[in-house]
């Protein structure tokens, strides 16, 4: 009897010693494999109403967040009703928190070129001033180039007819717009800006990138 108790000790005490001797390595990837998930950036785009501009990146995998906001002037903490004055120089703008092992900065930036005008200045539809103006955000000198080298593409390639206007510009402030504004499609689909100018526009965008949406 003591014989097998010694024996079965012996057989824990190798098991243990094994997982431990696994387990950092174990540990390891699982750390590694959560810090990968954690990582993120952010992009911050203006391409008309951002009602529009969230309704659309809010579905594409890969992003995590979407915060409708003001960027681009000097009032700081701006109202709605000051920037539709067009006094503040700050334009509607949408900053997209996302994960890039998902989704690349240059695919949001696809979806950026395809789902508004970047040819009409300050201007989207109906939608006239220079808030509404078509505008790009960057936040390093990484994302200042791949927009660059891409709106230098474009332009060369003649698919829009006229010259684009986006701004390329650093990133110097971002505002979160008033709580209503958050979700606003999601929340209002019924209302007819939503139904004559938003539903159309995220229609078109789920054809075009159908394999970039969420599951």
């Amino acid at each position: 009897m003591k014989h097998q108790l010694i024996k079965i000790g012996l057989i824990i005490f190798t098991s243990t010693f094994v997982l431990l001797l696994l387990f950092p390595k174990i540990n390891e990837g699982h750390i590694k494999k959560m810090e990968q998930n954690k990582k993120t950036e952010t992009a911050t785009f203006a391409g008309g109403c951002f009602w529009c501009v969230e309704a659309i990146y809010e579905k594409l995998d890969g992003v995590i967040s979407v915060t409708s906001g003001y960027s681009g002037g000097d009032v700081v903490n701006p109202t709605y009703e000051q920037v539709c004055t067009g006094n503040t120089g700050h334009a509607e703008a949408a900053q997209i928190v996302f994960n890039p092992a998902k989704i690349s900065y240059k695919d949001l930036l696809e979806v950026f070129w395809k789902t508004h005008d970047p040819t009409t200045l300050n201007r989207q539809g109906n939608d006239i001033g220079t808030q509404y103006r078509s505008a790009i955000f960057y936040e390093n000198n990484k994302q200042k180039e791949i927009a660059e080298k891409y709106k230098s593409k474009l332009d060369k390639s003649d698919i829009f007819k006229n010259p684009i206007v986006t701004e390329i510009v650093p990133l110097e402030s971002f505002y979160p717009a008033e709580n209503y504004h958050q979700d606003y499609y999601e929340r209002n689909k019924s209302q007819p800006y939503c139904q004559l100018v938003i539903t159309p526009k995220v229609e078109k965008f789920k054809k075009i990138f159908g394999d970039k949406l969420k599951k």
